[in-house]
């Protein structure tokens, strides 16, 4: 498994967004900000714990991404059954 990291795609295991994928949009100490360009944009992504987090094995790059191309990108990935 690999090293926690920005633009990774992590899966919930706690709390209201439960089973999501979100992309990890920053580290905190003891958490990340993560987003799904829907409830949780880019611009307003949600602080949780890490433990409250499972990570996968998928990096995207983060440069120019905007919301829209990651709901699309997340729902994606969540349909490939990963």
């Amino acid at each position: 498994m690999m090293e926690l990291q920005k633009g990774m795609v992590v899966r919930s295991t706690a709390g209201k967004e439960k089973n999501g994928f979100y992309l990890v949009t920053a580290i905190e100490d003891g958490c990340v900000l993560i987003a799904d360009g829907k409830r949780r944009t880019l611009k307003s992504p949600k602080r949780k714990n890490i433990r409250h987090i499972r990570l996968t094995n998928t990096v995207w790059e983060t440069e120019h991404l905007t919301d829209r191309a990651l709901r699309r990108m997340l729902r994606e990935y969540a349909q490939t059954g990963r």
